[in-house]
């Protein structure tokens, strides 16, 4: 891997770590056994900083370069945000309404619906509706969804962000 600075981070498509780099996955370390990897990272990804320090956790992350952007947050180094999965309130919908229209007039179809209309409701799913049409009841267009979260991802390719364990000193500079 041509001689990489301690602390770089990759992104590999092999699910495996090469000779000399680690997953980041968040995982503990001793401090004992990775000081240099350690002077360079510090407790910015987790550890106590007496015997442990952690990696960078890039699973189900996108990478953000730290500092501000025109128009954007300040970002620090090893901060997260964000999260996979949302759960939406009903508050923070957008206030709509879903209508659906029937009609008082008994059907002549008593199979499966055709032309469109709803057995027993006259009503044309798909083209203009003209007619004597009834509001259904509002109980009867209830909310739903049931509370479960939504996957919040991005469009993603499944590669793994690796850290250098060892390997150059990079200078201070």
């Amino acid at each position: 891997m041509a001689d990489p600075f301690v602390a770089e981070i990759r992104i590999f498509a092999f699910n495996f770590a090469p000779r000399g780099w680690a997953f980041c996955n968040g995982q503990l370390l001793p401090i004992s056994q990775n000081t240099a990897l350690f002077s360079l990272l510090g407790t910015y990804y987790g550890g106590d900083g007496k015997s442990t320090f952690a990696l960078p956790d890039m699973q189900g992350n996108a990478a953000v370069a730290a500092g501000q952007g025109p128009g954007l947050s300040d970002r620090f180094l090893g901060e997260m945000a964000g999260s996979e999965n949302v759960t939406l309130l009903q508050s923070e919908i957008p206030i709509h309404t879903h209508v659906l229209g029937g009609s008082q007039d008994r059907s002549d179809d008593l199979g499966s619906p055709a032309n469109n209309m709803l057995p027993g409701g006259g009503v044309d799913l798909y083209g203009a509706n003209t007619g004597p049409y009834e509001l259904m009841a509002l109980t009867e267009l209830a909310p739903t969804g049931g509370s479960l979260p939504h996957n919040n991802m991005m469009p993603y390719l499944c590669l793994n962000f690796c850290i250098a364990m060892q390997g150059v000193f990079p200078p201070r500079g």
